[in-house]
């Protein structure tokens, strides 16, 4: 019998990374709602009361105007930061009262060029490239109904949970918007079997007792979404283990865009090439690449050709095809990898501009990624998570 334990976490909209990863995918969403061929890559700092934005915003539809013109950047991040939660008199880091640094300029013509799909001197092809070089990976298993991985889905479920409370202001009024939580699950043979132990950290009201926040995170949240037959008598509950969380959120710690890359995609259970998603167009490879990884790989999942499956794509900047596509299905495929390489191959384009036509990736989704993962949702607006290819993998593998 092999057996092991594998822990991933998530962390609520209040941590600062993700108060960030909102703000900039919320400035994303008003720039492709102002014009879908939108070029962005905003990134977000924020500490104590202050917000920072930075980056570069090409909208072609305006031409030469300034961005102002057409969205209101400072109405933007309160807007984001009050849907958060950040509206309490006691807080420091206040939707009202947050300082707010604007330093987004346009896009470099010359990395604007490269991506372009347009002749340019020193390119060697009219069509759109990649944003940028990279490698990106696509991840599925059958684990959960989800097709993710049991640790982060069972964290997700906590943090998306204890933000429903806490914004339904009824059950549990003490709650604030800073929280992490952390799933450990036994696998047997490679299967979970069992959850060993869960984590809650949950920023709360300086007036509650610890004990109420503790018989409260396991009788409410913890029991309440996880599967019951995960959860046994050996299961140990750590709940706010330093028995404090008051100061959270920007006041506490310093956040910024794009530092919460395992959360958002598969809790550490599948690679990642590095390149963070919220805050950019779908020009930029990061993100529009490793969402068809996604698609691919739940496909293949979803078609019975393999238990878990992993691919990955490499590109260069402003050149349309990617230099290299890799799957991996770890010994669980009822087929050579191989075949399943060129099923995949068959069915699927991987050029950029392909991606974003085949995902629909041109229009104003992205908040609806920015938490408890970019993946395992079921919005229909996430293109990425539909298995609608299932029926053409199998036909092009015979």
């Amino acid at each position: 019998m092999n057996s092991y334990i594998f822990s991933s976490e998530s962390v609520g909209e209040g941590h600062p990374d993700k108060v960030c990863d909102t703000i900039s995918d919320a400035i994303l969403d008003a720039c492709l709602n102002v014009d879908p061929k939108s070029r962005v890559a905003c990134e977000t700092f924020v500490k104590s009361n202050m917000v920072v934005v930075g980056g570069e915003i090409t909208i072609p539809k305006i031409g030469q105007k300034p961005i102002g013109s057409v969205i209101n950047v400072e109405n933007i991040i309160r807007d984001a930061v009050r849907g958060i939660g950040y509206e309490h008199d006691d807080d420091v880091f206040h939707a009202d009262r947050i300082f707010i640094n604007n330093y987004l300029t346009t896009q470099s013509p010359d990395i604007a060029q490269g991506v372009d799909a347009k002749e340019a001197d020193g390119k060697k092809h009219a069509e759109q490239g990649a944003g940028d070089q990279g490698i990106m990976f696509g991840y599925a298993c059958d684990e959960t109904p989800e097709l993710m991985p049991a640790p982060i889905m069972y964290a997700h479920r906590l943090g998306r949970e204890l933000t429903r409370i806490r914004k339904a202001g009824k059950l549990a009024k003490w709650l604030r918007p800073d929280a992490k939580s952390q799933v450990a699950v036994e696998y047997v043979n490679g299967k979970p079997t069992r959850i060993v132990n869960v984590v809650i950290s949950t920023q709360h009201a300086a007036d509650v007792m610890h004990s109420t926040i503790e018989k409260f995170c396991i009788e409410q949240v913890i029991k309440k979404v996880l599967p019951k037959n995960m959860l046994t008598k050996q299961t140990e509950y750590l709940i706010n283990p330093t028995g404090k969380f008051v100061v959270g959120g920007p006041q506490g710690d310093s956040g910024l865009t794009g530092r919460k890359i395992i959360v958002d995609t598969y809790g550490g259970m599948g690679r990642h090439g590095g390149g963070a998603f919220s805050g950019k167009d779908p020009s930029k490879v990061d993100r529009s690449a490793a969402y068809m990884g996604r698609w691919v790989a739940k496909n293949v999942v979803a078609a019975g050709l393999a238990r878990k499956c992993e691919i990955q794509f490499a590109y260069a900047i402003g050149h349309p095809e990617p230099l290299s596509v890799h799957v991996d299905t770890f010994g669980t495929a009822r087929i050579g990898d191989e075949k399943i390489l060129a099923a995949i191959l068959k069915v699927f384009s991987f050029k950029p501009a392909d991606i974003v036509k085949q995902l629909k990736l041109l229009r104003p989704i992205y908040s609806i990624s920015t938490n408890y993962g970019h993946f395992g949702k079921s919005e229909k607006e996430l293109t990425w998570e539909a298995t609608d290819k299932v029926a053409a993998l199998k036909k092009a593998i015979g």
